[in-house]
């Protein structure tokens, strides 16, 4: 068993990300299937009791926003690390191609309606950051949010939106807010193989698209798009976490661990309890054992 260090991962404020020098796969921080078990079993575990902590806490929301091309395992990180948790206290979003009514707003809106409040987790499949991928391999698309020429064109365009991001999630810590960004970095020859595995299995038949085979043809131009934004709105407040995802377990492992360290920071704590309201439960709990007593007695008095 390997102890997983967060920052390993963790993109600096100001950094120019070369995807090419982080690594799609490490030393696996585990030694067999069962041991993986028992680690994310350990992680899932301590995380149910951090969720808890946070939503008796109230103090903090954290968002967690997750990014990767596609077969990359988003879906299956978050199902395996997020199971056991509070379905109360965690909600899910997946985003999509945008609907009619959000091409009439500003790039930011959707995602914004979806936030998670003070003392939830918020986990975003894709997010708003699709805004500065897929539209910048795929400009053409921009032409269904009918733009004016005051919101720029060609790189003005992307670094104004990557100003808007930076200046909301500012915004968002300021008012506690906590969001984590992880990049799953998969190898093209990694998503080659798991596209064949879609078409051999029967069951994983469903999982395949022929729309990712031609994005797939963009490799290059994805990979230009998620160095330049991630070089672009790392930040302190709001890291981004480049996770080698060639290894799904190990990839689970890793964000597990990053999210659990997250959590530790915000040192939650159950909300303490004032004189009078102890003395007011004190109060309630003799009421209550009066209340036993009571059918105690009436119980013996009618046998």
């Amino acid at each position: 068993m390997t102890e997983i260090n967060s920052e390993n991962f963790r993109v600096r404020e100001a950094d120019e990300v070369d995807l090419d020098k982080w690594p799609t796969r490490v030393k696996p921080a585990y030694k067999s299937k069962d041991e993986y078990r028992a680690m994310l079993g350990d992680h899932t575990g301590r995380l149910v009791k951090l969720q808890d902590l946070l939503y008796a806490d109230k103090r903090y929301a954290v968002l967690f926003i997750f990014q990767a091309m596609d077969a990359a395992g988003k879906d299956g990180a978050i199902k395996h690390v997020m199971s056991g948790v509070n379905p109360q206290g965690c909600q899910v979003f997946s985003f999509k191609h945008p609907s009619t009514e959000e091409l009439q707003h500003d790039f930011l809106w959707r995602t914004t309606r979806d936030l998670p409040e003070r003392g939830r987790i918020g986990i975003f499949n894709r997010s708003y950051y699709e805004e500065v991928l897929i539209l910048r391999v795929h400009p053409e698309i921009l032409q269904g949010e009918r733009l004016s020429t005051g919101c720029g064109r060609g790189e003005a365009l992307w670094m104004g939106r990557y100003r808007s991001i930076k200046d909301l999630e500012d915004h968002l810590y300021r008012n506690d807010t906590r969001i984590v960004k992880f990049f799953l970095h998969l190898s093209k020859e990694e998503q080659r193989r798991r596209f064949l595995a879609r078409i051999d299995e029967p069951n994983k038949n469903w999982k395949f698209s022929t729309a990712d085979i031609e994005e797939r043809k963009f490799w290059g131009q994805y990979m230009d798009a998620y160095e330049r934004c991630m070089s672009a709105t790392s930040t302190d407040s709001a890291p981004w976490y480049i996770v080698p995802a060639d290894d799904k377990e190990d990839a689970r492992l890793i964000v597990s661990q990053i999210i659990l360290d997250t959590l530790d920071t915000l040192k939650l704590q159950y909300p303490a309890t004032t004189e009078a309201r102890r003395k007011e439960l004190l109060e309630i709990r003799e009421q209550l054992a009066q209340e036993n007593d009571t059918s105690r007695d009436l119980s013996v008095r009618t046998a």
